[in-house]
């Protein structure tokens, strides 16, 4: 799956949260100063035609709703991450997230307990 621009993913997270819409209404969403109608418009089609969205037309208007979860696109960007910066090693990120302190003694007593319903 190919990763969103910083762009791409700030109007797919309202797509996602709103579950279809226009592009008026992903406008609406954004803080202002709003970007110009045309801006967003592109973005959107670019969504569409990278595979993230679909649409329904209504004569040249366009309703759009996601054609990948959130829970997908987050499950694909977290897969590229360990890929290309932990080795692929799930341990190597608990072990970073251990040694930058962002995982406390509590949260590691919890994956553990996650661990061990798994096996």
């Amino acid at each position: 799956m190919e990763l969103l621009t910083k762009s791409e993913e700030k109007i797919m997270q309202i797509i996602w949260k709103q579950k279809k819409g226009f592009v008026k209404d992903f406008i609406e969403e954004l803080p202002a100063p709003k970007p110009p109608y045309n801006t967003i418009s592109s973005i959107v089609r670019i969504l569409a035609q990278k595979g993230f969205l679909k649409y329904k037309a209504y004569g040249r208007t366009y309703e759009y709703y996601p054609a990948i979860s959130k829970f997908a696109y987050r499950k694909a960007v977290f897969s590229n991450v360990i890929k290309n910066y932990f080795d692929g090693s799930y341990e190597n990120v608990v072990s970073y997230m251990v040694e930058d302190e962002q995982l406390s003694e509590e949260e590691l007593k919890e994956i553990n307990k996650i661990i061990k319903n798994e096996l």
